[in-house]
């Protein structure tokens, strides 16, 4: 059995791997260039994550000394119902939202091409943000940096501290330069790392993360299927404060006992041999 003592203390990890994080981002950036095309879209989605979970593993390994289960990413088989629910929160309240922003007026959407091609774009841009978002960005902050906070400080703690770093993430990474896109990341996280702390895994959070960043897409311009008059209140209301809103309603119902925001997560020592 490996002792707590011998392995990198809890701050160095925290900065190592956060650290890790940006420059991966940052390196796949210049490497792929800014200017948007699909094949791009899509090789930089599978790089993103053949790096970043080897990278993981290798940090839980080395810099931890610690099971890969405590990262909250047990097989999909296991973990399905609450991807599945993790997108449902988000995607409900949002054509509710939607519907809200049409039906007053808000908002114009019309349709550049035929259906059925923004069937197969909208299909192709979840793998594309299941691959270059969603899993890779849940992995590092909310199962690895959140556990790791989470076995020290209380959990509404670790929650606040993985929005934190999430938030600088965006911020150095060119994500997030802007008030409202520094807030969007910061709320997003709180939100995320909520669902981490209630279901004890990260698939709910890679759900919601799915179905938000889709369909951001899908309606802007990397999807470039759709023509929206009154993009920014549809984004505030339809794809922000609604759904969001619901969804941590949501979460409160459906996962009241168990939620505990001053508990500390459990810390297992890898066995050896």
């Amino acid at each position: 059995m490996v002792s707590a003592g011998s392995r990198l203390a809890l701050p160095w990890r925290i900065l190592v791997v956060a650290t890790a994080a940006v420059l991966v981002w940052l390196f796949l950036g210049a490497l792929l260039g800014r200017d948007y095309d699909r094949p791009t879209h899509a090789v930089g989605a599978v790089l993103t994550t053949a790096v970043v979970v080897p990278l993981v593993v290798v940090a839980r390994r080395a810099l931890d000394r610690r099971p890969w289960a405590g990262l909250g990413l047990p097989s999909l088989r296991a973990g399905w119902r609450r991807l599945v629910f993790g997108m449902a929160c988000w995607l409900v309240p949002a054509a509710a939202g939607f519907a809200l922003c049409l039906g007053v007026g808000w908002v114009e959407i019309s349709v550049r091409t035929s259906v059925g091609d923004v069937l197969r774009v909208a299909a192709l841009l979840v793998v594309l943000v299941f691959l270059k978002e969603a899993l890779p960005e849940e992995l590092i902050f909310r199962g690895y940096l959140q556990h790791n906070l989470a076995t020290r400080l209380p959990a509404g703690q670790a929650v606040l501290g993985q929005a934190v770093l999430f938030t600088v993430f965006g911020f150095l990474v060119g994500a997030a330069r802007s008030v409202d896109r520094l807030a969007l990341f910061f709320v997003f996280a709180l939100l995320l790392g909520a669902f981490r702390a209630a279901t004890g895994d990260i698939w709910a959070g890679i759900g919601l993360h799915v179905a938000f960043q889709t369909v951001a897409q899908l309606f802007g311009d990397v999807g470039a299927v759709f023509d929206v008059v009154g993009a920014d209140v549809l984004g505030v209301v339809a794809m922000g404060a609604i759904p969001f809103s619901v969804s941590w309603l949501v979460l409160r119902h459906h996962y009241r006992d168990h939620l505990s925001w001053r508990a500390l997560a459990p810390d297992p020592v890898r066995r050896s041999g």
